[in-house]
């Protein structure tokens, strides 16, 4: 079976075709710059480089429609018609409370769909235009939609409300949602496979550390803490992003900078976190660079971000009740040996020791711990588009 993976973002379309005989990825790619100029779509078949085609972009159903004649095109294509994809699964930001698990596209769970708009109007419009797009010009394969939200939907009532006037709950559902839930899903399964234990029996603690960065509390393979909350925004420091303040101080410096609430989100969500403290970049390796060379504030970015990691990686030991893996992933996650001694340092009394050779490699699955390490340690590579692929075939075997 032949599934389409699409993530659809505000002016992008990331896409993979898998064969999911053996879950062989065929096709991939990127369609960036919709809507703008100098717009285009970078194709990679198999294992072959990857190329770049210049073309105009001016919506998402565009781009998607240039993508589709990529994996059929005589030259460049990995399929005879567009017939031969199955089914597609789409990457859904946010669920809202309605989906606890991918779902399959009908009238009805669409409508329930567009009620969940205003939960993530960042977001979410732009993956129902990739299903709007998919709908109109594959209508024979069935869509399926995989939730960011759905694997944190298992957390306790007293991990997810706010100690805010209860009837805003109940109004606007004002609550922690998580994200990243693909991923930590992901990385809980993979990890239990190479432990060599069923992932019910596990404690774990996932680091999703990249641009975004989230942890995520995992007992017994179910989701029962996360790091970000009602939006991306809460939890950690991130690339840009401020993550856990004091709410007072938005309200303090909009009256004092006489900024919009609109410029207020634009800080907190684009000028804050590692490239706010450092005044350097949001890239890590920029920042590490800038610290090797002398540069305290860069310097100064690198241990807050690793300081609130370990408080999290602290705080979600103690609802665990114990560790037993403690994984590390994404783009800082995979390939950020720095962060991940500087995060591991001074946790030995918890358990973690890491070896410091090993911590070395960079996008590899490897255990990182040391042999006498209570708590295995390991870097797990995500992959959310084979997360979603599955999710989908589960979903449509159903039907």
């Amino acid at each position: 079976m032949k599934v389409l993976v699409l993530n659809c973002g505000s002016s992008s379309v990331k896409y993979q075709v898998f064969d999911m005989k053996d879950e062989r990825v065929l096709a991939k790619g990127l369609a960036e710059r919709i809507g703008l100029d100098n717009s285009r779509i970078v194709y990679q078949k198999g294992s072959e480089s990857k190329k770049v085609f210049e073309v105009s972009l001016p919506t998402h159903r565009k781009a998607i429609e240039e993508i589709f004649k990529l994996l059929v095109d005589k030259n460049e294509g990995v399929l005879e018609s567009l017939n031969e994809i199955e089914a597609v699964g789409h990457r859904v930001v946010h669920g809202g409370e309605t989906f606890f698990e991918a779902t399959l596209v009908t009238q009805e769970t669409y409508s329930k769909l567009k009620e969940c708009e205003n939960l993530a109007p960042l977001h979410n419009p732009y993956n129902i235009q990739g299903i709007d797009a998919c709908l109109s010009l594959i209508p024979n394969a069935p869509q399926v939609m995989v939730f960011d939200t759905s694997f944190h939907q298992t957390m306790p009532k007293e991990a997810y409300i706010y100690a805010l006037p209860y009837e805003w709950y109940e109004k606007y559902k004002i609550r922690k949602y998580g994200f990243h839930g693909t991923s930590h899903f992901y990385v809980s399964r993979r990890v239990a496979e190479l432990v060599g234990r069923p992932v019910e029996e596990l404690k774990i603690i996932s680091c999703h550390l990249g641009n975004g960065a989230s942890i995520t509390a995992i007992k017994n393979g179910k989701s029962i803490d996360t790091s970000m909350g009602y939006t991306p925004l809460e939890g950690l420091v991130m690339g840009t992003r401020c993550g856990d303040i004091d709410p007072a101080i938005p309200i303090l410096m909009m009256e004092k900078e006489k900024l919009s609430p609109q410029e207020m989100d634009d800080i907190l969500n684009k000028k804050s976190g590692v490239l706010g403290i450092s005044g350097i970049s949001s890239d890590f390796r920029d920042v590490e660079e800038a610290a090797e060379k002398g540069n305290e504030r860069a310097l100064l970015a690198l241990k807050v971000f690793a300081y609130r990691v370990k408080k999290y990686i602290g705080a979600y030991y103690a609802i665990l009740g114990g560790l037993d893996v403690l994984v590390f992933t994404a783009g800082v996650g995979e390939r950020g040996p720095i962060q991940r001694r500087m995060i591991c340092e001074g946790l030995e009394h918890m358990g973690i020791k890491i070896d410091l050779e090993k911590n070395n490699i960079k996008g590899e699955e490897l255990k990182i711990s040391t042999p006498d390490s209570k708590v295995e340690v390991w870097v797990i590579p995500t992959n959310e588009e084979l997360m979603i692929a599955r999710e989908t075939i589960k979903v449509i075997s159903k039907k």
